[in-house]
């Protein structure tokens, strides 16, 4: 065996004396970390495989050292899915939360934000403040703000994005299905839960016969559901704003894992939206019901809306398959919370994804191309 290895090394060391064409190939595991990075699809190939080292190894290899200790013991996952729901994704999101709001030293600011931003293509001239020793921690570098002038809101249009990323899915819901990624769905009711918190909405036309889950959304005759699917990527701009003018009426929050959301795992697990934690917020509208729902990802266990003070996310009192209501509309406050488009509505760390579902007029059309970058304050569609 000793002699086959020296072998070998001795024909590799030749080659390469010779000068014999050869290639290594780093390979990456098959949710490849370039496809996380929105950005690194214009980079050469090389660049993008450095690049993406420093994430592979927290996503992927990090993780997955939990797991030896069951392995040891003769634990055998049946697939490479169960294999990824048994990563304890919560607690290293809370303690990933924890270390992103250590201080650093004023010395060691530069170089850990100039390695961060080398990483995901970071654009700091957008920064509102972009002298990087003025952020203390990770968790405020990820949560900078912007100059205004650099997301000017569209007002032509009745619907914008929500938050700088990448349009995964678009369209009009089809038998109370939604598309997460191109081919794979989950179900609408899981998604939001039971309508127990449409009490605060407007009736629906046919409330003594409404039909599906999805034709009890539908609030006037003549209008259809609409979705949006927005992945941010770690290197995007991690706040998110309000999509339309409308009223909030109902949070609802679900407790759950923290699996990552990019588009190679959405397109490996289904109902992978329905399995992570999230935070529907649903109201209402100038053309019925709209909800915008955060869903938290891995090391993003923090989702935070900026009027509800209440919300804890990624909680360890919470259990994973429960929901938590809170209702905006009080005897004092019968309208809920109005929220105008482009207003500042909550943020992430990180990076995650946000879901637009809503009721709109039959020839709503989106001005989108599945795949295509976004930033928040440009159009999604029209009437």
């Amino acid at each position: 065996m000793g002699d086959t290895k020296i072998g070998s090394w001795k024909s590799l060391a030749l080659k390469c004396h010779h000068g014999l064409p050869m290639e290594f190939r780093l390979q990456f595991p098959q949710l490849a970390l370039r496809r996380r990075l929105g950005q690194l699809s214009c980079m050469s190939r090389p660049t993008a495989r450095l690049r993406s080292w420093p994430l592979s190894f927290l996503y992927y290899i990090l993780p997955f050292g939990a797991l030896k200790p069951l392995a040891k013991v003769g634990w055998r996952p049946t697939s490479r899915v169960t294999i990824y729901k048994t990563i304890p994704t919560r607690l290293l999101s809370r303690a990933w939360g924890r270390l992103n709001q250590v201080d650093l030293p004023t010395w060691l600011r530069k170089p850990i934000f100039r390695l961060y931003i080398w990483t995901f293509g970071v654009n700091m001239k957008e920064a509102a403040v972009e002298d990087l020793q003025h952020y203390r921690n990770l968790g405020e570098f990820f949560r900078r703000k912007l100059k205004p002038q650099v997301r000017p809101v569209c007002n032509s249009h009745c619907v914008i994005s929500p938050a700088d990323g990448k349009i995964l899915h678009f369209g009009r819901v089809k038998n109370c299905e939604v598309e997460q990624v191109k081919g794979v769905t989950y179900s609408l009711e899981t998604f939001l839960g039971p309508r127990t918190w449409t009490e605060s909405l407007t009736a629906n036309r046919n409330e003594d016969d409404p039909g599906t889950f999805q034709d009890a959304l539908v609030t006037t005759e003549g209008n259809e559901l609409f979705h949006c699917v927005v992945y941010l990527a770690p290197g995007d701009y991690h706040c998110f704003h309000s999509p339309t003018d409308w009223r909030v009426a109902h949070r609802r929050h679900f407790p759950g894992s923290l699996m990552s959301v990019n588009p190679g795992v959405a397109r490996w697990i289904k109902e992978l939206f329905c399995h992570n934690e999230r935070v529907v917020l649903s109201g209402e509208w100038t053309h019925g019901f709209f909800s915008l729902t955060a869903v938290g990802a891995t090391n993003v266990g923090s989702i935070r809306i900026y009027f509800d003070k209440e919300l804890r996310t990624n909680n360890p009192r919470y259990n994973k398959g429960t929901y938590n209501d809170f209702s905006y509309v009080t005897n004092n406050n019968q309208e809920g919370v109005s929220m105008r488009k482009g207003e500042h509505l909550g943020e992430f760390n990180l990076g995650s994804t946000i879901v637009l579902l809503f009721e709109a007029p039959r020839d709503f059309t989106f001005n989108l191309q599945a795949g295509q970058k976004i930033r928040f304050g440009e159009a999604l569609g029209t009437l």
